[in-house]
This record gives structure tokens, sequence and C-alpha cells, in this order.
């Protein structure tokens, strides 16, 4: 019930209008109490680390960062000796800071158009974690009495919570075609697997140019890219490869009613973990119309031998079902082709190839494949 609702909404904080654009950024900061002589660093997300770019020194109670950036984006300045980070949306404007040491959350941010968006957010954004607070206090309360039925009441007042968030997340996304935030919202919402594809897609070809052209909006486009062809409503394109045996097998020849495609490798733990269950899925489907067909990512250089690992794990963990693989680690053009980055990772289709649902593993993938044979 503690978990946080978005990473955008960690921070509450004002929001003014904005002044005369400049010709790059100018960050004049004030802060209220004595921090002379302190670090100040502008960090800006790469992958998942954070790097410096820009930094000044606290000088009578204030700092000034300048230069110039390619397009808007989240940022957040740090302060030496200050716990947390004040996010912002960084462009090339003037922006003011009146940063509140103690309380940085609720420092004053003015300046930039893009500021002004993310101001109309928190908006939201405040109600929203408020009702969370109140909900987590409740929560602790009825779990230390060991109330379930208002342990009950309170998960699906916090499911409702989040339905509400998703549905003001899509509901900016959709209005604020020119807004950095809207990239960002979405580029999170892809990266974390809580929009559909379809709906992503729609979203971000109503973005206008300068919002596209944004690293987020960037990012949204080579993940759409990337994953076009396997997304879930996508026909998934055939493939052939040998079998054990040396035959060439390919997906269409043996699809059945439902087919699960399970990308896998015999040295790959979380996959032979998972073995168990995908087996016991298929023994109870098979008669029904399921079938499987295993794509191993066996021959990475640490196997001496990586087709005989590939039989044996197959033997050992009993997959009586179909198995391929050009024995090419993630070299294997099937998995390029299907944009596998790490495994396991199965995609379950349709008898037209269609993809219902990709990567569900214990109970998950029994339910969905009884949902569909039953």
């Amino acid at each position: 019930m503690q978990r946080i609702i978005s990473l955008l909404c960690i921070s509450l904080f004002l929001i003014s209008c904005s002044k005369e654009k400049s010709d790059g950024y100018v960050i004049n900061g004030k802060l209220d109490n004595p921090k002379n002589n302190s670090l100040v660093q502008l960090l800006r997300s790469q992958g998942r680390h954070k790097v410096v770019i820009d930094s000044a020194r606290v000088v009578d109670n204030t700092f000034t960062l300048n230069g110039k950036v390619e397009s808007s984006d989240m940022t957040y300045l740090t302060i030496e000796d200050v716990k947390s980070s004040l996010p912002f949306i960084i462009e090339n404007e003037n922006i003011d800071l009146t940063i509140y040491t103690d309380s940085i959350y609720s420092s004053n941010i003015n300046g930039g158009k893009q500021n002004d968006y993310f101001n109309e957010y928190q908006d939201f954004v405040r109600t929203l974690r408020s009702k969370n607070q109140k909900l987590s206090e409740e929560y602790k309360i009825a779990k230390r009495n060991q109330d379930t039925a208002k342990l009950s009441e309170l998960r699906k007042t916090y499911e409702g919570i989040l339905k509400e968030n998703e549905e003001n997340d899509n509901a900016f996304m959709a209005q604020n075609k020119d807004a950095t935030l809207s990239a960002l919202i979405l580029e999170r919402a892809l990266l974390s697997n809580k929009i559909e594809f379809v709906k992503a897609k729609e979203l971000y070809s109503n973005f206008d140019e300068t919002t596209k052209n944004t690293r987020a909006g960037k990012a949204v486009s080579k993940f759409i890219t990337e994953n076009e062809k396997t997304a879930v409503g996508s026909i998934v394109p055939d493939f052939s490869a040998p079998n054990p045996e040396g035959k060439t097998i390919s997906l269409n020849d043996i699809k059945g009613k439902v087919t699960i495609i399970d990308f896998w490798a015999a040295w790959c733990g979380p996959c032979r973990k998972e073995n168990p269950n995908v087996v016991k899925v298929y023994e109870k489907y098979h008669e029904k119309g399921l079938e499987i067909i295993g794509v191993s990512l066996d021959g990475t250089p640490q196997q001496k031998n990586a087709k005989q690992a590939w039989i044996d794990a197959i033997e050992k963990d009993n997959l009586n079902w179909h198995h391929v693989s050009n024995l090419k680690y993630f070299n294997d053009p099937i998995a390029k082709e299907f944009n596998i980055n790490a495994i396991p990772a199965t995609f379950i289709i349709d008898a037209e190839g269609k993809i219902i649902a990709k990567n569900l593993r214990g109970p998950a993938l029994e339910e969905k494949i009884a949902a569909l044979l039953n």
C-alpha cells in the first residue's frame, strides 16, 4: 500500500509563469538556509544512472547555472548536504528557484512553459497523494488489528486510486500534445508495461513534432519501432530453425489452436525453474489444442558443447514439445526478429498467429491457457 503511484508524482511544488525566452537556460537559485560554498549539481537520467550536466557553488545563498539543452527533459537538482533532490523540467528558458532545504519538494519553481504543464499535473497529484497517504495509514491500522474485511476494502480502494491515476495520465497525454511531460509519462508507462501498445502508439502519433523530438519522445519512438512486430494484437512472423535431430521446423507447421513460443536456454536458471509449470500446462491442455515451440538461445562461448547441453536440458526437464535452435545465443535470428533481450520470454498466439499475451508465468500462464481452451 506504500508503493509510489508514479515516479512523476514524487515532487510537490509550485510553478509560476515563465519569463521571456532565452537562447539557453539560466537557472537562478536562492536557498532559505545558509549553504555557502555547497556544491549544486544538475542531473539528468541516462539509462539506470544519472549524469551531471551542470554544476555551481552556492555564494551568499544563491547560485546560477547556465547552458543550453537540445530539448526539454526531466532534471534533478542536488545540493550538498541536502537529502533529497528537486525535480523539474529543464528547457532553454529563465528559471528561478526558491529552495526550501528542509522541505525541498515545497520549493518554488518559476519559468518555462514545460514547468507550467508540470504544475498542472501536480495539482492532480497533490490530491491523489493525499488519498494514498491516508489509505496507507488506515492499512497499517487494519493490518495491526488483523481486520481482513477492512484490508480487503482498502485494497479495492487502492486499486481505484491506481485506476484514477492511469485515467488522468491518459487524459493528460491526449490533451497536452506539446508537453514534454506527456512524453515522459508515456515513456514510463511503456517501460513498466502499464499501457497497451496500441493505445501508446495512438497517443504518440498525436504528439507534436517538438514533443516527439525530446529525449523521452525519441525513446518512445524507438520502443514502438522495436516492438511493433511483437506487440499484443500483432501477427507474429513465421520462422524456422533446426530441431535437435537437424530437421528444419517452422512455426506455421506446428501451430495449434493456441501456441506458446517459449524462448529459453539450458544455461538460464529462471527458465529451468519455470519449466515444470510449463510442462504441467502442456500436459493438461495439449489434447485441447495447445502446442509449444521452444526456441533455445544456447550457444554461449562458455558452453563446451551447446547442442548437447540443449538436448540434455530438454530430456532432464521433460519438455515433450517442439524445439528449435540455431545455437547462436542472443544472436539467434529468431530472437532478433522477436526483439528478445532477456529470457525466459514467451508469446501466446492464436491459430492465426495473433499475439494474445506475452511473458506470462506461473499461475498466470495456466489461467490464460485455461480461459482460451476450456
